[in-house]
């Protein structure tokens, strides 16, 4: 008898070892979000010192930023949502203070007259070199200030590419 009750139940054990990982999965899962929340503000925030400290305060980090992915391309909006995951809105309005401000020039497309292909102007060329500087300086700095190593960030590109799958998969499948 006193065999039998020393003797742990196993349906029991793993409800509660289930319970326990699905816990411990939740909170990771939620700091893993909160940690590229903020890293993507943090980005924007880097870019931001990096525009005062070259006096240019005509343009924000988030269009400093719109500038770099569109590079030497020339693309639609639409694009520029597909690719950089912009925001319609957030796309329309800084694409329209940068054709103000000078950064880019428009043009309607020949085929489709509701498309406009937008390009950088010298002067949007010379903010994405200056961004392009930035990423530089932090690929030389980043093993050894940072102490992260180019594994490591294959690696974290590997997890975030998986995590990016994972959540188109929910929004086209519905899953």
């Amino acid at each position: 008898m006193g065999a039998t009750q020393m003797k742990p139940n196993p349906v029991i054990r793993d409800g509660e070892d289930a319970n326990q990982n699905d816990e411990a999965s939740k909170t990771t899962y939620l700091e893993a979000l909160t940690y590229v929340e903020r890293l993507h503000r943090r980005l924007l925030d880097v870019i931001k010192d990096e525009l005062e400290r070259q006096d240019c305060s005509e343009i924000n980090s988030v269009q400093a930023l719109l500038l770099f992915n569109i590079g030497d391309s020339e693309m639609t909006a639409g694009e520029l949502k597909t690719r950089g995951h912009y925001l319609g809105s957030n796309v329309s309005y800084n694409l329209k203070k940068l054709v103000e401000t000078g950064y880019i020039n428009h043009q309607r497309s020949n085929v489709d007259r509701r498309s406009v292909r937008v390009r950088l102007t010298d002067k949007g060329r010379e903010i994405c070199a200056v961004i392009d500087q930035l990423y530089d300086k932090h690929c030389g700095q980043i093993a050894e200030v940072g102490d992260v190593s180019v594994e490591e960030l294959r690696q974290l590109n590997q997890t975030l590419f998986k995590l990016e799958r994972f959540w188109t998969d929910q929004i086209r499948y519905r899953l």
